[in-house]
């Protein structure tokens, strides 16, 4: 009992708190350097995490360059689709008003055919027709006439200035109308060196031409910078392009700033302004519709331009599931263009049944393997790798011979009586053939885990549900398959993940109908060469891996696969 003197008796405080209060008044723990203890295990264990992290960069960075960057440019390229907008950007804005019925205006075809001069000349226009030919068959020849023709877009006008004045064929003439007067001067002074050191300095545009001249100025510039960049000239040495003087005659039809020049380039292009109404007109459209291809009136081919004119495009995935992209909309391929959905099913089917055939087969060897004696099964377990000494080349070969109408198990069968010799099995270059092979290729990845697991389970569990009154079966199903689904669980993934993006065999003996959809994007990869359809499907095709995993562990559990 505390008495009247004691001052815990009014304060309530016990020994224990007052030691604590003594603590926060002589302030947080230090540690040996004199650091608050907090802040010290802070930086201990963040040095710590540093020291770990250290240790996997090696690893991370291996997996970043080897793995996640490789499946990252393959989404990318799924999608990627600039080649359009960059290779025919007038046509790509003038396509903007187009209704879609019929042949575009004369501004368009304008638009295109300056676009397809500047890519003749860079050599983009065939590649520009590759990509559209994906969507649209027939426009990789199409690209490739346009681009032969397109020179003479302009000439007529051309001929008709160079009448008018021989000084619109001087070079001369362009570089003073178009180029800034400090890129005249860095170039005069470069042009003088007896022997010029690096490239001529880059061409560059005046404002004024910009201002007077806003058509021909671009055009000439690209001009410029295509004969300094590709041709390894100058053009202070070439005449343009028989387009700029297309440009030339638009820009002066339509109204040209006079009082921006002065001198004599005032008066050349006065004159010019005031002849061009007389001049000979040339329709650009009655052009590529008469003396290109009249092709160019087909709605379907401007339709694919438009449709396919953003830097990026979900047309690959539609390609990859047999649906396109039109101006219309979302639409399905006509039926004799619907490969891929085929393809996957028939993907699935052929893994699947490869993966249970697997299980039939190599569930009874890996039981064997690990009920035997040590030295027995470690013999046997050597047979079951020795496939893997062998090229997987070879072992497809071997099969192809096998399995061939003439081949060793035809004439087995024969020579036994089960078959005639006229009713000899298709057993090769169909999807029998390509189970049959792909079986024996990826069984022992069936084996090795199923025989890692049940070498763990213990025998005499078995034992003990015989002596409990169990018939062998019984036993066998309640007691020891529980117990080795984890080497089937593993097992399983291993075969089904490796034979749905094999192509080497079905290649080999699958024929059109034993083939995967690994083959078409092989195809795609090394022949086609349509990268972008190529990563689609292989987006598509690692989708529907996750996804399957993913139902797999929801199911079965991620966590009951063992490897042993």
């Amino acid at each position: 009992m505390s008495s009247a003197t004691d001052p815990d008796a009014f304060t309530g405080a016990t020994p224990d708190n007052a030691l604590r209060d003594a603590d926060r008044a002589a302030g947080p723990m230090l540690a040996a350097d004199g650091t608050p203890l907090k802040r010290s295990l802070n930086r201990a264990l963040r040095a710590q995490k540093l020291r770990a992290l250290g240790l996997i960069a090696p690893l991370l960075l291996f997996i970043i360059i080897t793995f996640i960057a490789p499946i990252a440019d393959m989404l990318f390229r799924s999608v990627e689709n600039d080649i359009v907008s960059q290779t025919l950007p007038r046509t790509v804005v003038a396509l903007e008003d187009w209704n879609g019925e019929g042949a575009p205006d004369e501004e368009t075809f304008r638009a295109l055919g300056a676009d397809l001069v500047v890519a003749a000349e860079l050599k983009n226009h065939t590649r520009l027709g590759s990509r559209l030919n994906y969507e649209t068959v027939g426009m990789s020849s199409l690209f490739r006439q346009s681009g032969r023709d397109v020179d003479d877009i302009g000439e007529v006008y051309a001929d008709q200035f160079i009448v008018l004045s021989e000084a619109w064929e001087e070079p001369a003439t362009w570089v003073a109308l178009m180029a800034d007067p400090d890129w005249v001067a860095e170039q005069s002074e470069w042009a003088a060196q007896e022997d010029p050191i690096g490239p001529e300095p880059a061409f560059a545009l005046s404002e004024q031409a910009q201002e007077a001249l806003p058509r021909t100025a671009r055009s000439y510039a690209q001009f410029a910078q295509i004969i300094q960049s590709e041709d390894e000239d100058s053009p202070t040495e070439e005449e343009p392009w028989n387009i700029v003087y297309q440009a030339l005659y638009e820009d002066l039809s339509q109204g040209y700033v006079t009082g921006i020049y002065s001198g004599e380039l005032a008066q050349l292009l006065d004159n010019a302004a005031s002849a061009v109404g007389g001049f000979e007109q040339m329709s650009v459209r009655d052009f590529f519709l008469e003396e290109v291809d009249d092709d160019w009136a087909d709605p379907e081919v401007w339709g694919t331009i438009k449709a396919f004119s953003s830097p990026y495009t979900a047309g690959y995935f539609l390609s990859s599931v047999d649906m396109q992209l039109t101006p219309q909309g979302i639409e399905s391929q006509p039926e004799d263009q619907q490969i891929y959905m085929l393809l996957f099913q028939r993907t699935m089917f052929m893994s699947l049944t490869i993966m249970f055939s697997c299980i039939l087969l190599g569930y009874p060897i890996a039981f064997l393997l690990s009920n035997l004696p040590l030295r027995t099964s470690n013999l046997l377990l050597i047979l079951v790798l020795l496939p893997f000494w062998t090229s997987l080349l070879v072992r497809t070969s071997a099969w192809k011979v096998l399995l061939q109408q003439e081949g060793v198990i035809n004439d087995i069968l024969v020579w036994i009586g089960l078959i005639g010799d006229g009713s000899r099995l298709q057993l090769i270059n169909n999807q029998t053939g390509t189970i049959i092979a792909m079986t024996h290729i990826l069984l022992p990845f069936m084996i090795l885990p199923l025989y890692s697991v049940m070498k763990t389970i213990p025998p005499h569990y078995v034992r003990a549900a015989k002596s409990l009154g169990a018939t062998p079966w019984t036993a066998f199903w309640r007691v020891y398959f529980p117990q080795s689904v984890p080497g089937i669980g593993a097992g399983s993934i291993l075969v089904f993940i490796l034979s749905i993006g094999y192509y080497i065999t079905p290649e080999i003996v699958g024929g059109t109908t034993g083939t995967f959809i690994s083959n078409r994007i092989a195809y795609h990869i090394s022949s086609s060469l349509n990268w972008g359809l190529a990563a689609a499907l292989g987006s598509i095709l690692l989708a529907l891996v996750l996804v399957l995993y993913y139902l797999y562990d929801r199911i079965v559990g991620i966590d009951n696969v063992s490897l042993g």
